[in-house]
């Protein structure tokens, strides 16, 4: 198992007239996140919002090349995101405990929060196809490459940490600045995860490291990261 600190590429925000970032996507364009009582999209060159859809948006958020979906208390939403109308609802793995979410092999992979587990689901009907354990709280989860991550983040303590897709185990961790907790996650599909920043207004992308480049367990890690808006 691998271990080093993260590395803060940008931070987005804080935005405004938002009391807390709830959950991330991208879809290629415009980074969406969760705000509550919205869900807004910024472009990730400028930092500028674009878009805002009215809708229940309490947790995770996921696009699947097409449609969003946006956790809403005990529901998922699917939504379009060009007329912001809500085309389908199913229920949620953990009965309103869910955070986290993400598109991927053609299922939606959902992130329970305090019962530390990860459920992948059928997008139609929600029926649970497996389910993962983590040892701790889920708070954000994303797939790139193959490889399967999710957010944890209990006091003042929060990471991002790779897991085998089979058994949960972590395979690597990468460490958060301290008061810096992550609410949500999703990958650009390349290097780079977008993290919601919860009561900090504020979204932040972290380098994805390179295979081969990790720190082994135990040790000091990469230098301190440096943060620019």
């Amino acid at each position: 198992m691998h271990r080093s600190r993260a590395e803060i590429v940008r931070e987005y925000g804080p935005f405004p007239d938002v009391d807390s970032v709830n959950g991330v996507t991208y879809d290629g364009q415009h980074v969406w996140f969760a705000a509550g009582d919205k869900l807004n999209g910024f472009d990730p060159a400028s930092g500028e919002t674009q878009r805002s859809i009215d809708v229940a948006a309490h947790a995770g958020t996921a696009f699947d090349g097409r449609h969003l979906f946006q956790l809403a208390e005990d529901r998922i939403q699917k939504i379009d995101p060009k007329s912001g109308r809500v085309v389908a609802t199913i229920p949620a793995p953990g009965g309103g405990g869910d955070s986290g979410l993400t598109w991927a092999e053609g299922t939606l992979w959902v992130g329970h929060h305090r019962g530390r587990k990860i459920h992948q689901i059928d997008p139609e009907r929600g029926t649970i196809l497996r389910t993962i354990e983590s040892n701790r709280f889920v708070t954000g989860v994303t797939w790139v490459d193959g490889e399967l991550w999710h957010g944890t983040w209990e006091g003042d303590q929060s990471e991002l940490r790779r897991v085998d897709p089979q058994t949960g185990e972590v395979m690597e961790r990468l460490e958060m600045p301290a008061g810096m907790g992550v609410s949500g996650l999703e990958s650009d599909g390349g290097e780079q995860f977008f993290c919601g920043g919860g009561k900090s207004r504020t979204v932040r992308t972290v380098r994805r490291p390179k295979r081969g480049s990790a720190t082994d367990s135990g040790s000091d890690g990469a230098a301190a990261p440096a943060t620019r808006k």
